[in-house]
């Protein structure tokens, strides 16, 4: 099997989120509104509204909600800035997003603040080596997480979010067939083990979630008997086994809103309290461990790519129209028919497709 992990030493550097919010302006609160007020009269001006992941700062988050943008998953994020009239989209996430941004709406200009803002599951899966690897296995059925740029959902046969997923394989399995799956190993396994279908692995991780550790987490339940703990399935098995949920952005959300309990641990990136919060403000809400014993961060529970949006680099690309997403048109129309087979197995099968990292 290729290894990612083998690539990543070669191929990216993994920013630790600490370093990047330091290196970003202090703003006093005088500063932050008058910044605040410039980035919503540059977006009317624009013409642009905002898109926002569930795991980018609270800020950038709020502005979005108040200005009749969105706040989700990345496909979702890409689906709602289609069917809104702006002529240009600005999308707070990684790379990936505005991509995937683009590849919907490939009539409009998708901006984003930062273009350096990558994803280790997307730079962990490099075209050309995934490329070989398909090549190596022409009998298998490619799916692809969400999580990949357009040149990897090229090569895909189905491109699929994580809520999507287990149902998704499990059809396939049922025609007999061998799946391919990239790049996350821990969410490949998830689905895997869910399904029990034949598949193949790129050996990639999400740099949040695989540094959940289960040590930390058996230890923090025992201080808190009554938590439910969420679990993303990006992450390891280990800590996977220890959930009372696990499912995507959008249905650990709802996880919040509506089970009983009134503290929930939760494993993901914890920009996505700004959202559970709202949805369930009597709740208390506990970050997994990522640190202790067994276990040193570089994310701490917050992607330091996602950490590079901020409101400075919003508004300058407002300002200027930078960071504007270019994508080859034949990688589009190719990614593209590789999602719309994902939409057209949801509404065959009366599925709801959210819910990617």
């Amino acid at each position: 099997m290729v290894t990612a992990t083998a690539l990543a030493e070669d191929r990216y550097f993994v920013p630790r989120t600490a370093a990047i919010t330091a290196a970003q302006p202090v703003l006093d609160a005088a500063e932050h509104a008058a910044l605040v007020a410039r980035i919503k009269t540059l977006l009317k001006e624009r013409d642009a509204v905002l898109v926002a992941h569930y795991y980018v700062d609270e800020s950038l988050q709020r502005i979005a909600e108040e200005t009749g943008g969105f706040i989700s998953d990345s496909l979702e994020m890409a689906r709602y800035g289609k069917e809104h009239p702006a002529s240009t989209l600005v999308v707070a996430g990684v790379r990936f997003m505005g991509e995937t941004a683009k590849i919907l709406s490939p009539e409009k200009r998708v901006l984003m603040p930062t273009l350096e803002a990558e994803c280790s599951l997307d730079l962990g899966c490099p075209a050309d080596a995934f490329r070989a690897f398909c090549e190596a296995h022409p009998d298998h059925v490619v799916v692809v997480y969400s999580n990949t740029s357009v040149e990897v959902k090229a090569l895909a046969d189905y491109v699929v979010t994580s809520s999507i997923a287990v149902p998704l394989v499990e059809w396939l399995r049922d025609q007999g067939r061998k799946i391919l799956w990239a790049p996350d190993r821990h969410l490949g396994d998830y689905i895997r083990r869910e399904t029990g279908a034949d598949m193949l692995l790129w050996d990639g991780a999400c740099v949040v979630h695989d540094e959940f550790r289960s040590r930390e987490l058996e230890k923090l339940r025992k201080d808190h008997p009554l938590a439910a703990v969420l679990v993303h399935p990006e992450s390891p098995r280990d800590v996977i086994l220890q959930a009372d949920v696990v499912g995507s952005t959008s249905q650990l959300i709802a996880a919040v809103q509506n089970r009983p309990e009134s503290e929930f641990i939760v494993a993901t990136d914890n920009r996505i309290f700004y959202k559970m919060q709202q949805a369930a403000p009597d709740k208390r809400l506990i970050e997994a461990p990522t640190g202790g014993h067994s276990a040193t961060c570089r994310s701490c529970a917050h992607c330091p790519w996602m950490a590079m949006n901020d409101l400075t680099s919003l508004a300058e690309t407002l300002e200027h129209g930078s960071n504007e997403i270019f994508i080859d048109e034949d990688a589009r129309l190719k990614a593209l028919v590789a999602t719309q087979r994902m939409l057209d197995f949801a509404a065959e099968h009366r599925r709801r497709v959210v819910g990617d990292a």
